[in-house]
């Protein structure tokens, strides 16, 4: 039999628990599913389901873990050893009585014998949402470049990971565009900040200090040394290219933006945050893309028009951290336009640099209008950004919001 260098990956229709099952009938294990020498046989708790109170005891329908549905149990709550997760079941149920409460005129009841069909159904649903949410961070953090962690949280609604998106580190190039590209020459530096560096070759002035934060101001573009230079990795003129620095969270809004991304650490003013990537397409391309984008009222389209308007940046479906920030009239992020291997002026590279301080917990946007805020405000910018072609309602929130965008 032929053996082949590569192989062919498809997705599975089949669910977790029908695989589980099968495994579990023909004594098989497999890690992607869970399903170990270990556990093969043990009953593991992974979720709760329902709650009755009966003769003065309480009993809670148990999911086992690896087991499918069918195999659900009624359990005396004694004999449960998950006192988290019968925490997040209380917190669920509450959450749910309080707002349907909020819904209509009425009591939350404390004496709760057993739970509506509607009640259970719901906590089933967070409980699977919860699992899907953190194999999807797992997904993200495997895929992920070097830098802080990615993490997920939604406790606002239902919703799940998207279904049509793909993480990527960098450009995913159309045939026939060539986005990687290879430098020339390199700096001969042992200090890029009194050696004559990429920047000054290029005719432009050194975009960081020794504290590798931005000093040139919106508009300006950032060469960073690249492959063929002298200077080693921890030169102050290579910031862009060793990815985001910071723990991020992608999270639901509770106003109706969908998700958002908050950093889960404190930023200083004028540093990297992370870079905008996605499809690069032709503008052409991104005419039609649009045109069907139009009918949601959103699109991810960016384009790369530093020198020449020729490529479009697409991250509806291929993105990193970035396809999920949202807008603002008064953002505390900005984007710059980077060079680094590739310095195809039709071609920079997008990153994201902070305004201001931000503290951790804060959420991060930028203007798609690309009107910055503070220091780094610039009324007039050589790239376009992500397009909204519909006139659609701005939620941002910001004192000095615009209404639309």
């Amino acid at each position: 039999m032929a053996v082949t260098r590569g192989a062919w990956c498809v997705p599975c229709l089949a669910s977790h628990e029908t695989l589980q099952e099968l495994c579990r009938k023909e004594k098989l294990t497999c890690q992607c599913i869970e399903i170990t020498r270990k556990n093969s046989n043990v009953y593991e708790v992974e979720y709760l389901c329902d709650f009755k109170l009966e003769k003065g005891k309480e009993y809670f329908l148990v999911k086992w873990k690896g087991w499918p549905a069918s195999c659900n149990s009624w359990e005396p709550k004694e004999n449960l050893k998950c006192p988290e997760m019968l925490k997040q079941f209380s917190a669920d149920l509450y959450k749910y009585l309080f707002d349907l409460k909020s819904k209509k005129s009425g009591v939350l009841k404390n004496n709760i014998k057993s739970l509506d069909p509607g009640v259970s159904n719901y906590i089933v649903k967070k409980a699977k949402q919860r699992i899907a949410l953190r194999r999807w961070e797992h997904e993200l953090n495997s895929k992920k470049f070097l830098g802080g962690m990615i993490y997920v949280e939604n406790n606002i609604d239902l919703e799940g990971p998207p279904k049509d998106f793909h993480y990527i580190n960098d450009y995913k190039p159309s045939p026939g565009i060539n986005t990687v590209g290879e430098a020339i020459v390199g700096c001969e530096c042992t200090d890029c900040f009194t050696g004559k560096c990429c920047p000054l070759e290029a005719g432009v002035h050194f975009a960081y200090n020794e504290h590798k934060q931005i000093i040139v101001e919106p508009g300006r573009p950032i060469y960073e040394c690249n492959s063929r230079c002298k200077c080693g990795p921890d030169c102050a003129n290579r910031v862009v290219q060793k990815g985001p620095p910071y723990s991020l969270c992608i999270f639901r809004t509770e106003n109706g933006r969908g998700w958002g991304v908050k950093t889960l650490q404190k930023i200083k003013k004028n540093s990297f945050v992370m870079e905008y990537v996605g499809e690069v397409i032709t503008s052409e391309e991104a005419e039609r893309r649009g045109q069907q984008y139009d009918s949601k009222g959103i699109t991810y389209l960016f384009d790369l028009d530093y020198e020449s308007d020729e490529f479009t940046v697409d991250a509806a479906r291929y993105g990193n951290v970035s396809h999920f920030v949202n807008h603002s009239c008064d953002p505390n992020l900005q984007v710059f336009n980077v060079f680094i291997d590739n310095l195809d002026v039709r071609l920079p590279r997008i990153a994201l640099f902070s305004t201001r301080h931000i503290k951790a917990g804060e959420e991060l946007t930028f203007d798609y209008q690309m009107k910055g805020s503070g220091d780094l405000s610039s009324d007039s910018i050589d790239m376009d950004p992500p397009r909204k072609r519909l006139r659609t309602v701005c939620k941002c929130g910001a004192s000095a919001c615009r209404g639309y965008l």
